[in-house]
């Protein structure tokens, strides 16, 4: 797990520790958004996970996504960093084009399905839907910060 710890030792405060999670915003020609069923609270997001300390935010997007899904995915851009202020979890998200492989589940997924922008919005909670949908937009990378529940606005 790739760890940043700023030091502020000199500020008498704790020193805190960010988790660096990587997740791809898989987009099919015909539109449709890769997406995976979690096994441990079957919510459905996007196919991610934590990044590794010798790997680069592309490798490491590319593993998640075929480790979770069973898909290869070439890497197109980041569009946006995401914070989870409650559990110190920085996401860095990424818009990738499938590249071959079969949908399958793994031992982190329930199911793998191909959805339209409107069924995101309709099975993801807010914090995870707005990372598909703000990939779509064109307009990134966007950054945000959610609770784990819900955005949080600037």
């Amino acid at each position: 797990m790739l760890l940043y710890m700023s030091n502020s030792a000199q500020e008498g405060t704790s020193t805190p520790l960010h988790s660096v999670s990587v997740a791809g915003v898989v987009v099919r020609e015909d539109g449709r958004l890769l997406a995976i069923r979690r096994a441990d609270n079957g919510a459905w997001e996007l196919p991610g996970g934590v990044l590794e300390l010798n790997e680069t935010p592309e490798a490491g997007v590319q593993r998640e996504v075929w480790e979770e899904t069973g898909i290869h995915v070439e890497v197109d851009e980041l569009t946006g960093v995401y914070k989870n202020t409650t559990r110190g979890i920085v996401a860095l998200v990424f818009r990738c084009k499938p590249a071959g492989g079969t949908e399958r589940t793994s031992s982190e997924s329930t199911a793998v399905d191909w959805l339209t922008p409107d069924e995101v919005s309709e099975r993801m909670g807010e914090v995870y839907a707005v990372r598909l949908l703000d990939a779509l937009d064109g307009a990134g990378p966007h950054v945000r910060s959610h609770d784990g529940r819900r955005l949080l606005h600037q």
